[in-house]
């Protein structure tokens, strides 16, 4: 009796642990926002030109949000996540008219408690953030952000894999290069 009931829970020990190592990992894919319009203006200050507070995209802001829709067109996304600003929303927007998946603004300010929103939502997610929070977030979900995206960086593409409580990072490039 003793040996069966030990045989019967080992066998809920290893069915219960390979359950868990097929589970379907959360995958988060963050970019900033493509290039941003350098037109609006809202005044001009002694130190040079000031942008509008929500420009919309450039000519080669909007050609890298359609390769990023291009991109991740295949990847299976099933949510989309932006800050309220428009430069973030039209760099998601080619993607999501492509998979059919609306954007959902999420508070850019509270990396740690969208974070564990992204934890806890199984699916593959795209967010689009800024060169200051997608940092923020990256290591808030765990994940290595690397150095600070400089000014005019817009062609960082993290991938974050979170699994069983663990997170692996890839940061790639895309589109027209970052020259320092």
């Amino acid at each position: 009796m003793r040996r069966s009931v030990l045989l019967s829970l080992s066998l809920a020990l290893l069915t219960a642990t390979v359950a868990a190592a097929q589970e379907e990992p959360v995958v988060v894919y963050l970019v900033r926002h493509a290039e941003r319009a350098d037109d609006p203006t809202v005044g001009t200050p002694p130190e040079g030109r000031m942008l509008a507070e929500d420009p919309p995209l450039s000519p080669a802001g909007e050609e890298r949000a359609r390769l990023l829709a291009h991109m991740l067109g295949d990847a299976g996304v099933t949510a989309i996540h932006t800050s309220d600003f428009r430069r973030t929303r039209d760099t998601g927007d080619p993607l999501a008219r492509r998979a059919g998946v609306a954007m959902r603004v999420y508070d850019h300010l509270d990396p740690a408690g969208f974070a564990a929103e992204l934890r806890g939502t199984p699916g593959r997610h795209l967010v689009l953030g800024h060169s200051n929070t997608t940092p923020q977030l990256v290591e808030a979900l765990g994940g290595e952000p690397g150095d600070p995206i400089e000014e005019m960086e817009y062609d960082r593409l993290y991938v974050v894999v979170l699994r069983a409580g663990r997170a692996t990072t890839m940061m790639l490039r895309f589109g027209a290069p970052y020259r320092r």
